[in-house]
């Protein structure tokens, strides 16, 4: 009979493409895989194409500064948590694992109240709260950085690193220049702001296209409802709100990568031995964890950091050529470093938890 795994994580792709990198290999192994996320969140849409159940519940968020929704959101968490538990009871998986965010915290209390082992994974230095909150409910806390393994319980934590999607190694970048419309031997830089998008990154890089272009394609990936329809026939520039499948030919046509500094996305960088630009999320409207992130990159030498406060068009033009001109020196250093290794890592985790 086949073990049975339910995953979990949700709300910005970060907490998704773990999951996703896992897919394939668990079903090689032959787990019957089934999916809880939210209504709306970008994991319904991320996890459509391969084609496993995917289940919703009802979550809410658990903010620090004050928003009208803390009164409801608390309801909508407990809602998720007894709808959760129905669902856990009527898969009932082996095991479950979590890549963290909001959707995922009624999903693992509810697993801990029917003694289904949880297996969580934790991608910035310092833990988010949804994750702090599953902490005493988890079998095994997996995180990427070294230093976090201090700020875990100890007899849970594991050292692992983050799976990368094996077809993120598979690209093409012919296919790339394809795709974009790039028909010159330019190099070419690739920007994201991540899955939703990053305005003041998406501003600057509109603002210093004209220094750009006549060095550089670029292909921009700007989020959701953030292309600049002005923008759409310039040669050279090619935007996308987001892309999925074609992700891999883009990252293997790209030559210097500005992007934020989420976790997964430095962790796909320094496993694709991209050269970067970080400029990580501002700690005024985050926690401060992609400054931790990115810091801890530029310290190993795979990165420039450009904090978001002084982000502005001749910093960012800058930093462009200087990482390009000084490419192989960022290409060794991640060289250098093992980044591979965490799926198969993580695999014997789940299965030692789903045998037990």
């Amino acid at each position: 009979m086949s073990k049975k795994i339910v995953l979990t994580g949700g709300g910005t792709a970060g907490h998704v493409t773990p999951n996703m990198a896992l897919i394939p290999e668990l079903k090689e192994k032959g787990y019957e895989i089934s999916y809880i996320g939210s209504h709306t969140g970008i994991e319904k849409k991320l996890i459509a194409d391969y084609h496993i159940p995917y289940f919703s519940i009802s979550t809410g968020k658990l903010r620090r500064y004050f928003d009208p929704k803390n009164f409801s959101d608390p309801f909508r968490v407990m809602k998720g948590f007894f709808e959760a538990r129905q669902l856990l009871k009527k898969i009932n998986p082996d095991v479950v694992f979590s890549k963290g965010g909001f959707v995922s915290v009624p999903v693992i209390r509810a697993a801990s109240t029917l003694k289904i082992p949880c297996i969580l994974h934790e991608s910035d230095m310092t833990p988010g709260l949804a994750n702090r909150l599953s902490f005493s409910s988890a079998r095994t806390i997996c995180c990427n950085f070294p230093e976090t393994l201090d700020l875990l319980p100890p007899d849970k934590a594991v050292l692992t690193g983050t799976p990368i999607r094996k077809e993120l190694l598979k690209g093409s970048r012919e296919a790339g220049k394809k795709l974009c419309g790039f028909t010159d031997d330019k190099p070419v830089i690739m920007v994201t702001g991540g899955s939703l998008g990053a305005q003041s990154i998406n501003e600057t890089i509109r603002y210093a296209l004209p220094r750009l272009l006549p060095h550089f394609n670029i292909v921009h990936l700007c989020g959701k409802d953030k292309m600049d329809n002005l923008k759409l026939s310039m040669e050279g520039y090619k935007q996308f709100e987001y892309v999925k499948n074609e992700m891999k030919d883009i990252f293997a046509m790209a030559d210097v990568v500005v992007s934020r500094a989420g976790a997964n996305a430095i962790c796909e960088l320094a496993a694709l031995r991209k050269p970067n630009v970080l400029i990580p999320l501002s700690a005024k409207s985050s926690r401060g964890d992609q400054i931790i992130n990115a810091k801890s990159f530029e310290k190993q030498g795979f990165s420039v950091v450009i904090d978001n406060e002084e982000l502005d068009e001749d910093i960012l033009v800058e930093s462009i050529f200087a990482v390009y001109e000084e490419r192989d020196k960022y290409i060794a250093k991640m060289c250098e470093s093992n980044q591979s290794g965490a799926t198969e890592t993580i695999l014997k985790l789940i299965d030692e938890a789903a045998t037990k």
